[in-house]
């Protein structure tokens, strides 16, 4: 395993414990962030270039935004939350453990597949290779997607917009 790998599954694994055990809703969200952003870095060391940037662009960027619009929109605090029990607290450490233990005794027997060298393609993952799929063998289904987002937003302008005295629905 390289070093890489292993620094991005570290910092990975500590970001997400970061996500669940933080006090602070908005330092939980900020975990969560550096969470994806190790993710995207596994998905580079696959070789997936787009996954990695979807990755960034649409969950580290856009997703969290709206996180973080929820949270400071419903102004979460320590007063506001309901106390827990001592029973859903060990109810849940209990679940949470034998989750823990059943995904290591599904895994502890996998054998991954050997690579055949002479057919591996280290370029499946690349932008270009995607785009020459995307815009040959599916580009009717591309186009029809497109027109569809088109016609979604010029609806969403149109009902956004108003008249003045005009009511809408």
């Amino acid at each position: 395993m390289s070093p890489i790998f292993l620094f991005l599954s570290f910092v990975a694994l500590l970001s997400a414990l970061g996500v669940v055990f933080a006090k602070n809703p908005i330092h939980s969200v900020l975990f969560l962030i550096l969470t994806f952003f190790s993710l995207s870095g596994h998905y580079l060391l696959l070789n997936a270039q787009f996954l990695a940037a979807v990755n960034i662009i649409v969950y580290a960027g856009a997703i969290m935004v709206l996180f973080l619009f929820v949270i400071m929109f419903l102004n979460l605090n320590v007063d506001t939350e309901p106390h827990k029990p001592a029973l859903a607290k060990i109810a849940a450490a209990i679940a949470g453990g034998s989750l823990f233990l059943i995904m290591i005794a599904a895994l502890r027997n996998i054998q991954l597949p050997a690579v055949n060298e002479a057919t591996f393609n280290s370029q499946i993952g690349m932008v270009d290779k995607l785009g020459m799929v995307l815009f040959t063998t599916y580009k009717l289904p591309f186009e029809l997607a497109s027109i569809l987002l088109l016609v979604a937003m010029v609806g969403a302008v149109m009902l956004g917009k108003r008249e003045t005295g005009e009511r809408n629905f």
